[in-house]
């Protein structure tokens, strides 16, 4: 199983690649995604990993409230949109 983490604050230059490589120091990551504004094309600082579930909740713990280019990073599991 897999577990989708939310990842908010971040800085507005943070790329996709860069999320995966931070967070690979704390497990195996599968995926990783910024969300963008449709018009701009500019980040909307957050984005989310997808990584196994043992690795996952090892993510929300190591890196919740930890420094990231200067900005506390918010992580958790993601909530579904209904």
């Amino acid at each position: 199983m897999t577990k989708t983490l939310y990842v908010g604050n971040l800085p507005w230059t943070t790329t996709p690649e860069d999320l995966t490589v931070y967070f690979s120091d704390y497990g195996k990551v599968i995926s990783s995604r910024i969300i963008k504004e449709k018009e701009t094309n500019r980040s909307r600082g957050f984005g989310f990993v997808e990584a196994e579930d043992e690795d996952g909740e090892k993510m929300i713990a190591e890196l919740d409230g930890k420094e990231f280019e200067g900005r506390a990073l918010t992580v958790n599991e993601a909530k579904i949109r209904e």
